[in-house]
């Protein structure tokens, strides 16, 4: 098992007692609706037929005002740098947007769910913040992670329905700690889908958990994503590279830490999928 040993592990939780601000109200809830998507008849593959594979935003939160009381995420700006440089190789256009408050979060993902994707394959979303269970903070304050993802919904944002919109989210969503365990290893015409279909989330870890982030390398789960994606990302499906993400995690990373309790704690992600056809990168 190799060890992080450059810097010391944080977590990226919420203060734990007090300075947690309101969340946003949920949205309404989902039906379903009738989508015309280009895509092969009877294909299991995503269709990559497009003039662009699309874009990528990457919303990094390092500094956070200190009346919210959390602390600064030293080495999120190498996750920062190694997403963009990942997902620009597989194609995107990918914009990167930098300590921004709940409301700049909403109006920047509000503006793109609003943009014609007409020519767009995807969409992926890299979130990078301190977070707790359901929500996901700006440098103010914290906005329900359900609000955000919700603006790509089919019904909200009709030139994405029927394509693969990935959301990758390093935060926190909880305050548990995993101690680990020792082991012994020896589509046709017209149809009516859901507005929740064709969401991916990867999160950083399970819920209720804690997730890590090195102050020199990055966070664990980014690290291990941008590594699987450079090696597998232009012949593997997406969730087989998840699976492959997992057990980098999972085995490869021990925190090291110098808080009480803190100290040789593992992490394992949460892939959350609702695509309805296997992610390839390349056609």
């Amino acid at each position: 098992m190799s060890v992080n040993r450059c810097g010391e592990d944080n977590t990226d939780a919420q203060k734990q007692s007090g300075g947690s601000l309101s969340a946003s109200a949920s949205a309404p809830a989902p039906t379903d609706m009738d989508v015309d998507a280009k895509t092969h008849s009877h294909s299991f593959r995503y269709s990559l037929s497009f003039p662009s594979m699309g874009q990528c935003i990457i919303i990094n939160n390092k500094n956070f005002d200190k009346r919210t009381g959390m602390n600064q995420r030293n080495g999120t700006d190498v996750d920062a740098g190694n997403a963009m440089k990942v997902f620009a190789k597989l194609g995107y256009k990918v914009k990167v947007y930098n300590d921004q408050t709940v409301e700049q979060m909403k109006q920047v993902l509000i503006a793109v769910s609003k943009e014609d994707h007409s020519s767009s394959a995807s969409f992926v979303c890299v979130l990078l913040s301190h977070g707790d269970e359901g929500v996901f903070f700006g440098t103010d304050g914290s906005v329900e992670l359900k609000y955000l993802t919700s603006l790509f919904r089919g019904d909200r944002c009709k030139s994405l329905v029927g394509k693969p919109k990935l959301f990758f989210i390093q935060a926190c969503r909880g305050t548990d700690l995993d101690a680990g365990i020792e082991t012994d290893s020896g589509e046709d015409g017209t149809t009516k889908i859901p507005v929740e279909a064709d969401f991916l989330y990867a999160f950083s870890t399970a819920p209720g958990y804690y997730s890590w982030r090195n102050t020199m390398t990055g966070s664990w789960f980014i690290q291990s994503l941008c590594d699987m994606m450079n090696k597998y990302g232009k012949e593997m499906e997406l969730q087989h590279i998840m699976t492959r993400v997992n057990h980098k995690v999972a085995v490869e990373f021990e925190s090291v830490s110098n808080s009480f309790g803190f100290h040789a704690k593992k992490q394992i992600p949460c892939i959350v999928s609702m695509l309805t056809k296997e992610m390839y990168f390349t056609p």
